[in-house]
This record gives structure tokens, C-alpha cells and sequence, in this order.
């Protein structure tokens, strides 16, 4: 059974290979709050208001200045940013805790290093996972 995917419209600016650059005016499908929404509209809004662009897979062929729509799976961009900025904060107060626990404030310094390197390498073995899952990864879906 495939996953369920939101689809959204953009303009591809550039080719790189098998992928292309697209520009997306919106965001995001605006789906946010609905059931299989993404959450990238209010992601994006959050952190820039200038025009997005991403590297999509192209499987489709899509040239430069063509209108196409991109699918990503539900939920994919809240899960990229779980392990971009949740899982190293996580990790990094869990080991300056355990570390203060176990020697003070020394061991807090310390603890925050080792819980920081140890979220960074977890989110990383978690994002590599998926790398070949063209399913999960952003692609384009159709050419308009």
C-alpha cells in the first residue's frame, strides 16, 4: 500500500542530474491542520519569507521554466525537523543532566557534549536510512 502524499505546484528554476530545483511560492499545500498534513507552510513562514526552492527527484523529466506538481509523504517535513532541532536539544539537556547528576557541573559541560554528539549521530543513522526510499523523498509527480 503506498503512503498517503501531499502534493503541491512549482516552477523548476534549475536541473542538477537526476533532480531538479524548483521554486515554491506558498510553502506548502496549506493542509496544515488537516489530517496527512505536512506542516511545511507554517514551517517555511517561520523561517523565511523569501521564495523557497528545493531539490526534488525528477523522474518525470521536467525541464526548466515547467509548472509541475511535487508529492511528499505525509508528515515527512515534520520528521525531518524532529531530527534537525528537536533530537539535538533533547540530547543535549538529557546529557547535561545526566552529567551534572553524576559530577556536577563539570560533568554537565561534559554530559551536553557527549548528549549533543550522540543526538547528532542518532538523527543522522535515522535520516540515511530513508536516503533510498524514493517514496518518502520529495518528487515530482507531474508536468503542467
Amino acid at each position: 500500500m503506498a503512503a498517503e502524499t501531499t502534493t503541491v505546484a512549482a516552477v523548476v528554476r534549475a536541473l542538477d542530474g537526476s533532480q531538479a530545483v524548483v521554486e515554491v511560492e506558498t510553502g506548502g499545500c496549506g493542509r496544515c491542520h488537516e489530517k496527512g498534513g505536512c506542516g511545511g507552510q507554517q514551517l517555511t513562514q517561520m523561517m523565511c519569507s523569501s521564495p523557497k526552492t528545493y531539490h526534488v527527484d525528477n523522474p518525470a523529466g521536467a525541464a526548466i521554466g515547467d509548472r509541475v506538481t511535487i508529492a511528499i509523504a505525509a508528515g515527512a517535513v515534520r520528521r525531518s525537523a524532529n531530527l534537525a532541532y528537536v533530537f539535538p536539544v533533547v540530547g543535549l539537556i538529557a546529557g547535561a543532566g545526566l552529567g551534572s547528576w553524576a559530577a556536577g557541573d563539570p560533568g554537565a559541560m561534559a554530559g551536553a557534549v557527549a548528549g549533543l554528539a550522540a543526538a547528532w549521530f542518532l538523527a543522522r543513522s535515522r535520516s540515511n536510512r530513508g536516503a533510498g526510499n524514493h517514496d518518502i523523498r520529495p518528487h515530482i509527480v507531474s508536468r503542467s
